[in-house]
């Protein structure tokens, strides 16, 4: 397996390079050690990041590779003349041919994150993301006429990270029930959701790979026995089929897999913008 260091050089969060760089790094079997060098918005910073990218060169005897998305082009000048290592230039790369096929210049315009806080938009994120946080777990029962969706599901199948995910990025107001031995005892879902199922959506997982999740929290424990993951799993999973909620497995699926399922099946339109 590759082992590189892998550099992610902005003027603003450094949030874009990285996200990108990493979409791309994806694609290849290596363990990249990732450095981000945000807010280099001037040329002294500029050497400054010149001098560790080339540090790091010498004492690895190979090239790092360097993703950019610097906007101003003076400091962009010198990360291009004297930084060894492989640099990919984002902006250049799609920018400029966007510039010529559109026929109209980009704004070039460094931190436009500054624009985005003062957007309706922004606003809702926050308000989701503080509406996700105090339904987590099932810790207010009020208000979830508000919740765009209610996630269901066993401890630790993946309620709390969708949620926030879908907050974060998608600016959802998402609550999250756990389901709870009491629950599979009445073989009924929790009173609170009776009202709501429409916006409820179920999270399964496979039962071993849960054992070993709950493992990592209280090892040797009954919450974390296979025969007891395997009776809740079940007892979920028959639970939801009998309140027609619709559900997904997340076992081998990341975040974003499960947060894009969800919103295909509860707000499809937000996927079009």
């Amino acid at each position: 397996m590759t082992h590189r260091s892998v550099f992610f050089i902005s003027d603003g969060t450094g949030i874009t390079a990285e996200t990108f760089g990493n979409a791309i790094l994806a694609q290849f079997e290596m363990k990249p050690r990732h450095i981000r060098l945000p807010f280099v918005d001037t040329v002294d910073k500029a050497h400054q990041a010149v001098r560790q990218i080339n540090h790091t060169a010498e004492i690895e005897g190979q090239k790092p590779i360097v993703f950019t998305t610097l906007v101003n082009l003076e400091i962009l000048e010198v990360i291009k003349i004297h930084c060894k290592g492989m640099l990919l230039d984002m902006f250049s790369t799609f920018v400029n041919p966007l510039e010529e096929e559109l026929g109209i210049k980009s704004h070039h315009r460094v931190g436009r994150f500054s624009d985005v806080s003062k957007s309706q938009q922004y606003h809702d994120r926050i308000e989701a993301i503080n509406y996700s946080l105090a339904h987590d777990d099932g810790q207010q029962h009020r208000d979830l006429i508000q919740a765009d969706v209610i996630l269901v599901g066993v401890s630790r199948s993946g309620k709390t990270p969708t949620s926030l995910y879908l907050a974060m990025q998608h600016g959802l107001k998402a609550a999250n029930y756990p389901l709870i031995p009491e629950d599979f005892e009445r073989q009924q879902l929790p009173q609170a959701l009776k009202e709501h199922l429409a916006k409820a959506f179920g999270l399964t997982i496979h039962p071993d790979r849960l054992s070993e999740i709950r493992n990592e929290r209280r090892p040797n424990s009954n919450y974390a026995s296979l025969v007891n993951c395997r009776h809740e799993v079940a007892q979920a999973e028959a639970m939801m089929r009998r309140a027609g909620i619709r559900w997904l497995s997340t076992t081998t699926k990341s975040i974003e897999e499960i947060a894009t399922t969800i919103l295909q099946e509860i707000r499809p339109q937000s996927l079009t913008y």
